[in-house]
């Protein structure tokens, strides 16, 4: 394993074992972990306070154990484009995923998927790359956002898909929120999740609601 400089790190990770794991890997190869924390709202909050280094940040976290994790790492890089970033996840993200791999000019960042990392140089090299301002991402992250690319329905979640089914069929947040057993405001906030996901932003002449039913039908 190459000879690099001692880093402080920021992890985030909802899983306590692996948490506690990584944190006692890094520590016994000389880095320092300034913060251990289980959910985004630490996450932000201990980046503030320690200044680190690099981010090694989970996708999905608590309370909702969506993309949490993955959006503050896009908040963070929003605030500060030099704060190196390694997302590390069972799990390929794609909204949110693309604009943190843009953000920052795409330099000091990463997205490795858990199940796929032979060795633990093969770890540490990654890191010490995108603490140097480097690019590594997992080939199968790349394959899933260029298919995303290709079709804009693959951004949704299960939930989100079966959202914008009964949005096709004219129901309202209400009728949806009946007809999935959940509340009105979950469904507001995955209608929200979908305008994002199909690149709907706020726009005076365009109904958003309209267009993604749109989508889902061409789709």
């Amino acid at each position: 394993m190459r000879v690099e400089r001692p880093l402080k790190i920021v992890i985030a990770e909802d899983g306590v074992l692996l948490r506690e794991g990584l944190s006692g890997l890094l520590a016994r190869f000389g880095h320092t972990v300034a913060a251990s924390v289980g959910d985004a709202g630490a996450l932000v909050a201990a980046v503030a306070e320690h200044r680190p280094d690099i981010v090694v940040t989970d996708v999905r976290m608590p309370p909702d154990f969506a993309e949490e994790g993955l959006r503050a790492a896009v908040a963070l890089r929003t605030a500060d484009p030099r704060l190196a970033i390694l997302v590390l996840s069972q799990y390929v993200e794609q909204a949110y995923a693309s604009e943190l791999l843009d953000s920052g000019d795409g330099t000091g960042v990463g997205y490795l998927l858990k199940d796929r990392i032979g060795d633990v140089e093969e770890f540490f090299d990654a890191l010490h790359t995108i603490a140097a301002g480097g690019t590594v991402v997992d080939p199968e992250v790349v394959r899933r956002l260029l298919r995303r690319r290709r079709d804009p329905l693959e951004r949704l979640s299960p939930r989100e898909r079966e959202v914008l089914a009964l949005m096709a069929e004219g129901r309202s947040n209400n009728a949806i929120a009946r007809a999935l057993v959940v509340s009105e405001a979950a469904v507001g906030k995955h209608i929200g999740n979908i305008l994002v996901k199909l690149d709907l932003p706020p726009d005076e002449d365009d109904h958003r609601r309209v267009l993604a039913v749109v989508t889902y039908l061409r789709g």
